[in-house]
């Protein structure tokens, strides 16, 4: 990097109203594509924040299995933490956070699980070491002794449901999708004079904003 570079590590084309997409998930599919073409590892990972009944926030990363006008796709235990916490109030945070690009992206919006069929077809769909291993896991967030009890529970999980066989969906397991109402889109900028263009919907049009840095 030469020294005009550390001096400014955001010199690069501004992010403007007028070079954005009028609907955000456009705007997200050409930017994840960035993401993925600039050879960024799990492009499509996702801190994903959740708040529960007692108030107290909470976030870690997963990763995005789908994206689309009804929302944000993830899978993960229904009994786990992050689980808990959205029954307890089903509605979340995501950020994108493509450093390496010097962008982000936020998202806001309620969750909704969902149905055992396409938590299942998801599932299938899934390596047998990964589907296994979600069972092992069945009390995701619970304290356990150590390593050994999951890799016994492994072995007998395998014994019962043999690679060549089907594994049954758990029923502590499935999909949520984030019906996102809110985006924004964040690109750095010389001086710390970041972009910041937030899409809100009114009365089902999506409102562009900027924000200040």
């Amino acid at each position: 990097m030469n020294p005009a570079e550390l001096r400014n590590p955001y010199a690069g084309e501004p992010l403007t109203e007028d070079n954005v997409a009028a609907d955000p998930l456009d705007q997200f599919a050409a930017w994840l594509a960035d993401a993925v073409g600039a050879g960024l590892p799990e492009a499509n990972a996702m801190v994903l924040a959740t708040t529960g009944a007692d108030g107290w926030p909470d976030a870690r990363t997963v990763l995005l299995k789908g994206y689309g006008p009804e929302g944000f796709v993830f899978y993960t235990n229904h009994t786990s933490q992050k689980g808990r916490e959205l029954a307890e109030n089903p509605r979340a945070a995501l950020v994108f956070p493509w450093h390496a690009i010097r962008r982000q992206v936020r998202v806001r919006g309620p969750v909704e699980r969902l149905g055992a069929e396409d938590s299942a077809a998801y599932f299938h769909s899934r390596p047998y070491g990964s589907q296994i291993g979600a069972w092992a896991s069945e009390r995701q967030s619970g304290v356990i002794p150590g390593r050994e009890v999951l890799r016994k529970r492994y072995a007998e999980l395998s014994a019962r449901w043999p690679e060549d066989g089907t594994v049954p969906l758990p029923e502590f397991w499935g999909g949520y999708r984030v019906r996102a109402e809110e985006f924004e889109f964040w690109q750095g900028g010389a001086d710390r004079l970041h972009d910041r263009l937030r899409y809100r919907r009114d009365d089902g049009t999506w409102i562009i904003e900027r924000l200040a840095p």
